[in-house]
């Protein structure tokens, strides 16, 4: 919101403090302002000068030489190249000596031989924005109204001696989204008065509204009143300068009289307004309805909107002629032929203009107020000052009456606040009079509910404060804050520490980092041809498509991390980066539903990718790929170091994995994970040398972690190890053969590893050698040889029994 310093001091007295001070108080109160803007970008003595006559410049065809009366006594001559001078108008007149923007000084010349006592200054040339001036005078020299005084200051006749405060309102201070509301907060701040305008009108015709116009609420839910009033007689033309200043200042382009005074008041009190064209509409009646699926308008910027049901419609009982709250139709827009006019002031729902304004693209100042819900009780001051303004200043006759409909009524908002619980909250020792002043100061009204405890009754416009705690942040911000003594916090606290979740996510990070991965984060959204070309963990999981996608790329919610994680591989093998090592930790989002009609399922999941050179060829050693062992190395190494007992792998032959070199990984016989490389036709696709991933689920690990690391003393006893060689079919896996190793041998074996796998002929085609150490050791004495013995004869014969094993010789 930009605040007019001069507008400003219409409604209150800002004597003694200058913009920039303004600005400073009304930061340190809460409302923060960005920018105080200096209208004035360094004119001085430009006056309003009178061309009395204009004349051809006699050595060059697109000069003239103009005789200019600028109050000083004695006529200038000026030499002018603007093509829209002419003799009868009143322009600005930069006198000798006079400083543009720019540094620009104006001297005494000749032009081609002809004296130039000064220079007749375009709006540009003044500092102006062109882009907020109308369309009429963005070229050429500025005409000036005629009524303007000759020999007075440009500066004050185009309000450029002003300073442009900038709000950067919170959304809960929509309030200041107009200047009697910014005039409200520093007349808090101040301690002062507010003047209002003259907000009540008469009908200054004999016609009665009632009987030429009506209005019906269908919509009662987005559209709670709608009051209009019929002004005949209007006369469409240029607004009064005065008008135009203050909406440049705030940014707004001038159009016409009727549209300029709307924009003005809608400024002045937040509250939008609309004029209709009153003869486009059937019988002058307005009907406030949601739109029928489908239903079609053209908007005032030319553009054919396709409207949904649920969006509220201004219309005429047959056609719609404006989208409520957003922006006006073509059908009803007033015309410079114009000469009756409905104009309208409405309180329509915010959360309806705010859909409606996003699903199409269109944000104006009317709907940026709206979606923060206007000041109901501004609705008809607004419009009567409104209509007000038209009968001055576009000659309207404003028919007798105010024609409305209402669907409720405003509840008026009271509430009890106790001063010692504002002095909890603060630390401060107000008393009871003391809040009641700050009351006061921000012109609401109150009365003694009880021994310390105060009834305000909040006005409408301050639509943000709803409880007590509203009204504590009141009381500190106008008391100051800093005002605020410094106390020190007292009560039961707790220190605060990561949850598991989040330290075994850390942990998690820190291991794969140093074992040389990268982390890598990926978009949550995803292409259909993604999850059906490598589904990952969850292939019955259905598509789940956005309402309002960025693009094709990302119409879907991943099922997978793991087609994103690719695209990173190829993305760097397209830069000569081959030898790639990354992960992510990020959801997915799974549903069985076709349609969705509950909140999709979130997991949280773990995902590596490998591939390339496990370390490069130098003159000691060749270089070596990476293979399946490397990413199951780096994921045994995270669950030993988080203390996850139990989870085994077996063979697996999933969509979009080597049949051969793939498994699953099982956690109390529910399978959370699949490790293995890529099938070659998905590498072939993709460009890829052969890849090894990882995609697994997290929360199963994060329930199976132990909750502390626990931390052995080094053995003082010696160990003992024997070896086995066992022959078993081919197809036996050797994780079930150490599982029940471990069962068997307890607590006495230290540790289990698998050394030699053979195959071949000597064997049999369906035969495998696997050679086994076992270590052995008591944590408390020296074992015997003897119960070693025993316990090892135990191991063999379990492997003899359970997978017909048996010894190698």
């Amino acid at each position: 919101m930009k605040v007019s310093y001069q507008w400003l001091s219409e409604y209150v007295d800002v004597t003694g403090f200058t913009a920039e001070e303004l600005a400073e108080k009304l930061t340190r109160s809460g409302i923060e302002v960005d920018i105080v803007e200096d209208r004035n970008k360094g004119v001085t003595n430009v006056v309003v000068g009178y061309v009395k006559t204009r004349e051809k410049h006699p050595d060059a065809d697109k000069l003239s030489v103009c005789t200019i009366d600028a109050g000083q006594g004695e006529d200038l001559q000026i030499v002018c190249g603007a093509k829209n001078v002419d003799a009868g108008q009143k322009v600005p007149v930069a006198m000798i000596g006079a400083v543009l923007p720019g540094g620009l000084q104006i001297k005494r010349a000749k032009l081609r031989g002809v004296e130039s006592q000064g220079m007749i200054c375009s709006a540009k040339e003044l500092g102006l924005n062109d882009k907020l001036l109308p369309k009429e005078i963005q070229e050429g020299i500025l005409v000036l109204p005629e009524d303007t005084e000759i020999g007075s200051s440009v500066l004050d006749v185009l309000a450029i001696n002003d300073k442009v405060l900038e709000l950067d309102l919170t959304p809960n201070r929509s309030d200041c989204l107009s200047m009697l509301g910014a005039a409200y907060e520093i007349a808090a701040i101040l301690g002062r008065s507010v003047k209002l305008p003259d907000a009540e009108t008469a009908g200054t015709s004999a016609v009665k509204a009632s009987d030429r116009i009506s209005v019906n609420i269908t919509a009662t839910e987005q559209c709670t009143h709608y009051a209009a009033r019929l002004i005949e007689g209007v006369r469409v033309g240029t607004s009064p300068l005065w008008i135009q200043n203050r909406l440049m200042a705030a940014g707004i382009r001038p159009i016409n009289n009727i549209v300029d005074i709307t924009n003005f008041v809608m400024l002045e009190y937040g509250q939008p307004l609309h004029a209709f064209d009153a003869e486009q509409l059937n019988n002058g009646h307005i009907d406030v309805r949601l739109a029928a699926a489908g239903e079609k308008l053209v908007t005032l910027d030319d553009v054919e909107r396709t409207l949904e049901p649920h969006m509220l419609l201004v219309t005429d009982g047959t056609k719609p002629v404006a989208i409520a709250g957003v922006m006006g139709g073509a059908n009803s827009e007033v015309t410079d032929g114009t000469t009756r006019i409905l104009l309208e002031s409405a309180k329509f729902a915010g959360s309806s203009v705010r859909r409606t304004s996003r699903q199409l693209g269109l944000r104006s100042e009317a709907s940026l107020r709206f979606e923060k819900e206007v000041n109901p009780e501004a609705v008809l001051p607004a419009l009567n000052r409104a209509a007000a303004l038209i009968a001055q200043y576009a000659a309207g006759q404003v028919a007798d009456g105010v024609v409305e409909a209402a669907a409720g009524s405003h509840k008026p908002v009271a509430i009890y606040l106790a001063a010692d619980r504002v002095n909890k909250y603060l630390g401060t020792e107000l008393s009871l009079a003391e809040m009641g002043q700050i009351i006061e100061r921000l012109h609401f009204t109150y009365e003694q509910a009880g021994e310390g405890v105060l009834l305000v009754h909040v006005p409408s416009r301050r639509g943000d404060i709803t409880r007590d705690v509203d009204l504590i942040e009141e009381v500190a911000r106008l008391f100051g804050y800093d005002n605020i003594p410094t106390t020190l916090m007292s009560g039961v606290t707790t220190p605060g520490s990561l949850s598991k979740e989040q330290s075994i996510r850390r942990i998690t990070r820190n291991l794969l980092t140093q074992s040389g991965l990268h982390e890598v984060i990926t978009y949550s959204f995803t292409h259909s041809n993604q999850t059906t070309s490598l589904p990952g963990l969850y292939p019955t999981a259905k598509p789940i498509s956005l309402a309002m996608p960025m693009s094709e790329d990302r119409s879907q919610l991943r099922t997978s991390l793991l087609p994103h994680l690719l695209d990173v591989v190829s993305y760097n093998r397209n830069r000569t980066m081959d030898d790639v090592a990354i992960f992510e930790i990020g959801k997915v989002f799974l549903t069985d539903e076709e349609t969705l009609t509950t909140l999709p399922q979130e997991k949280l999941l773990l995902s590596i990718v490998l591939t390339g050179k496990r370390r490069q060829a130098h003159w000691a050693q060749k270089s070596e790929s990476v293979d399946f062992y490397d990413i199951k190395g780096i994921f045994d190494r995270l669950v030993s170091y988080l203390g996850v007992k139990g989870l085994t792998y077996q063979s697996a032959s999933p969509d979009g994995f080597h049949p051969g070199r793939t498994a699953e990984l099982v956690l109390d016989q529910k399978v959370i994970g699949r490790m293995g490389q890529l099938h070659p036709t998905v590498q072939q696709q993709r460009d890829l040398d052969d890849t090894y991933v990882l995609e697994i689920e997290l929360s199963p690990i994060l329930e199976a972690a132990g909750d502390a690391i626990v931390y052995k003393l080094l053995p003082r006893y010696p160990s003992i190890g024997r070896d086995i060689a066992v022959v078993v079919k081919a197809n036996v896996p050797v994780g079930l053969m150490e599982q029940s190793i471990k069962e068997v041998a307890g607590e006495l074996l230290e540790s289990i590893q698998v050394f030699d796998i053979y195959t071949g002929e000597r064997l049999g085609a369906d035969r495998k050698s696997v050679a086994i150490a076992l270590v052995y050791r008591h944590a408390e004495r020296t074992l015997l040889d003897e119960e070693v013995t025993e316990l090892h004869a135990k191991v063999v014969q379990t492997l003899e029994q359970q997978y017909e094993a048996e010894l190698r010789k």
